[in-house]
């Protein structure tokens, strides 16, 4: 449609925390088997909380969001409560409700240590991911490759042969070189200024170009 919308905006929208995770979703799984865990650890809870129940039911409202941001990646504490606000899957995770606050990044963090202290965050993430195993819900790839080129700052004419050293250049800052009709490659060749740098190329057909090779192993 062309022009400016004149439909009028919903005042009130009825929505149940459930309709934020579908039926097939193994979220579901997971937090029947962080309740059943959280239960079976009530008395080391007893150890450093008061047994009042606000108290109790936001040290689980709070493993349950650790566990979410393992889950998702969720790379620090102010992004997770970010998404906490207005995520209603994470919401139904937690089983916080439509209206109820999160925890502010820094009071969410002092609780987090707490638990750590209280050597209860460990046992839980140990039992849910027993209880995942033993269920098939787990990938048997335990490990994660991934690499990066970093583009170094020589350039190319610094390459020389490593069989023939090289005189002084013409021009220091600008040197003549002449590469028609000679093959470079990282057997016969090296950079004068970085001698680390390696010929690569992302991919075939690129052009190659000096750079550093990073390459990380992650463990899951």
């Amino acid at each position: 449609m062309r022009g400016a919308t004149s439909r009028a905006a919903t005042c009130l929208v009825t929505c149940r925390r459930s309709n934020g995770c579908r039926s097939f979703s193994p979220l579901r799984t997971i937090r029947a088997m962080s309740d059943d865990v959280l239960r079976r650890l009530s008395p080391r809870f007893d150890a450093i909380y008061r047994r009042d129940l606000p108290t109790l039911d936001s040290a689980w409202h709070l493993l349950r969001t650790l566990l979410l941001q393992v889950l998702y990646s969720v790379r620090s504490e102010r992004m997770l409560m970010e998404q906490l606000e207005y995520n209603l899957l994470f919401r139904w995770f937690v089983r916080l409700g439509m209206d109820d606050d999160v925890w502010a990044p820094t009071t969410f963090t002092n609780n987090r240590d707490r638990l750590l202290e209280g050597d209860i965050a460990g046992p839980f993430s140990e039992d849910v991911v027993a209880q995942a195993r033993g269920r098939r819900l787990l990938s048997a790839e335990h490990f994660t490759i991934d690499g990066t080129l970093r583009e170094a700052w020589a350039g190319q004419k610094s390459l020389r042969r490593k069989d023939q050293p090289g005189g002084p250049p013409d021009d220091p800052g600008n040197p003549t070189v002449n590469f028609l009709g000679e093959r470079r490659s990282n057997q016969t060749h090296q950079s004068t200024t970085d001698p680390n740098s390696r010929l690569f190329k992302k991919a075939k057909g690129d052009e190659a170009k000096l750079a550093h090779l990073s390459e990380v192993l992650l463990e899951k």
